[in-house]
């Protein structure tokens, strides 16, 4: 795309299904490098993937020719396949329907990034669902507690 200029970061948040605890730190790293090699086939590119035993969060630039929705489907499809294809987990893993999508200007990207890099640490301080719902209320976004990402009961 000839005299084509763009700049679009997105953060994307999502989770494994019910949000179980599953995504072990013994292997979390390999698949979340995966989720960013995926990111960069499909034009895109990763700032940084990072998460914690429960949910993921993605920072990348969006190309252009890219839907935010083209993208997460594609992540967390091949995603679950690959790490069903391993022997990680002695159950079918699934991440939960549904995703939180948020974009930042240029100034932003520092803040983000480091954010994203701190997850476990972060974590320690604020559940995930609170995090969520405090960004879902922070950039305008009405949502249904139905939908949240919920928990099996």
């Amino acid at each position: 795309m000839a005299n084509s200029y763009h700049q679009i970061y997105i953060q994307a948040v999502f989770a494994a299904k019910y949000r179980k605890a599953q995504l072990e730190q013994t292997w979390r790293q390999e698949m979340l490098s995966v989720i960013g090699n995926l990111i960069n086939e499909s034009s895109c590119k990763t700032l940084i993937v990072n998460g914690t035993n429960d949910h993921v969060h993605c920072f990348f630039g969006l190309h252009p020719i890219v839907s935010v929705s083209t993208i997460m489907q594609k992540i967390k499809a091949k995603s679950s396949k690959w790490l069903n294809e391993t022997d990680y987990l002695k159950h079918r893993f699934e991440w939960q329907s549904g995703y939180g999508v948020f974009s930042y200007s240029r100034s932003h990207r520092d803040a983000v990034y480091k954010y994203i890099q701190n997850q476990e640490e972060h974590h320690k301080k604020v559940p995930f669902i609170e995090e969520y719902i405090n960004m879902l209320e922070k950039f305008g976004i009405k949502y249904d507690k139905r939908y949240i990402f919920h928990e099996l009961i």
